[in-house]
């Protein structure tokens, strides 16, 4: 006879299977000993038949608790291949985004290797400070050459100014002042990146929780 429930309590259930099963397998006992002159096993202290019928019963209780997890297994995963959640960003299947959602995570099955917009977003960032600071340094060195050249041209001592010196001294610095070349305006996109992923991730959390919360399932 099957048995139908929303995905939510197949969810309690497949947990507390692993449990129940987990437990099970270390308490289970299907071998001891016994003398030739006794009626009890050492361990157990119960006769051979007992013994025998006890450790047969926790086979089958087992057994058949592990059936229960693979059918329970199976109807959670047709139901996530075939129900269907929308987000801002497109619909998926259920499956779709629970794999999505992990990706975006870091938790996949490539792990934070999968966290592919992160690890975008972090080069991006990277390579923008370092070009940041670079270009900082290098107008820092021509800003003190400047200076140099300017005082060789006036004197130290000498308050007087001529602007035509000075003007090239000024073009100088103009023509070899370090850029930023940054054509993605790079701070921009990595806060839109930043937000369609954490959108996508609030979304597909809540979208799957109301699916698994609304959704039957039958084995």
């Amino acid at each position: 006879m099957s048995e139908r429930m929303l995905v939510t309590q197949a969810l309690d259930e497949r947990d507390l299977l692993v449990k129940k099963i987990g437990d099970k397998i270390q308490k289970i006992q299907t071998a001891d000993t016994k003398k030739k002159n006794e009626e009890k096993t050492v361990s157990a202290r119960v006769g051979a038949d007992e013994f025998g019928k006890t450790a047969l019963a926790m086979y089958q209780s087992i057994m058949d608790l592990i059936d229960r997890y693979q059918r329970l297994d199976a109807a959670i995963v047709a139901s996530n291949a075939s129900a269907v959640v929308k987000t801002e960003y497109g619909q998926f299947t259920v499956a779709g985004a629970i794999a999505l959602r992990n990706r975006l995570k870091g938790n996949g099955i490539y792990e934070e290797a999968g966290a592919f917009e992160d690890r975008l977003m972090a080069q991006m960032n990277r390579q923008y400070q370092l070009a940041v600071q670079a270009a900082e340094a290098k107008n820092h060195s021509l800003e003190s050459q400047a200076e140099t050249m300017r005082l060789s041209i006036l004197g130290k001592d000498n308050k007087a100014r001529d602007d035509k010196p000075l003007e090239v001294v000024d073009a100088y610095v103009r023509e070899n002042t370090t850029q930023v070349v940054d054509p993605l305006d790079i701070q921009k996109k990595v806060q839109e990146l930043k937000e369609r992923t954490d959108t996508l991730l609030t979304e597909l959390d809540t979208q799957i929780k109301v699916s698994n919360a609304t959704t039957m399932i039958e084995f």
